[in-house]
């Protein structure tokens, strides 16, 4: 069995596509390595990954946005094809078993500046960041310094 594990950043929104009643999405991960040539000079290799992801969990649909960060693992697959000026070429495809998201770009560009379920409060949150905010508050108009009481 080979299995291939990918980190990279998504290069379009994903798909959701219905073949024989079975759900697959389908979306392309390009990951980018830093290398310097024989002169020393810094280069870019870009590899694009075509990933087709068989699942019933269409759930993780709207996180997969372009330039969301994701880890995915799967079985490759290389397919060859010809061009329309008649060149051979070949795309490296993953039937994935596992994705997990890692985030986004972060610099507003694709995913909304979402950055997926990692950014996710508890309903809570809300008030406990305004206690939070009065505590600081409270603190600030102290003249001792504030020592931490937890015991790690």
């Amino acid at each position: 069995m080979i299995k291939l594990q990918v980190i990279g950043n998504l290069g379009k929104d994903c798909v959701v596509n219905s073949v024989n009643g079975k759900n697959v999405i389908n979306f392309s991960v390009a990951h980018t390595e830093k290398f310097r040539d024989s002169m020393g000079n810094q280069k870019d290799r870009t590899i694009w990954v075509e990933c087709a992801y068989w699942t019933d969990k269409t759930g993780i649909t709207p996180y997969l946005k372009k330039g969301s960060q994701v880890y995915v693992e799967g079985t490759p697959d290389v397919r060859t094809y010809q061009t329309q000026d008649g060149r051979q070429g070949a795309a490296l495809s993953l039937r994935i078993s596992n994705v997990q998201l890692l985030g986004s770009k972060g610099n507003g560009e694709g995913g909304n500046g979402d950055h997926g379920p990692s950014s996710y409060q508890a309903p809570s949150s809300q008030g406990y960041g305004n206690a939070q905010h009065a505590a600081v508050a409270h603190h600030a108009d102290m003249s001792e310094p504030v020592v931490d009481d937890l015991p790690f």
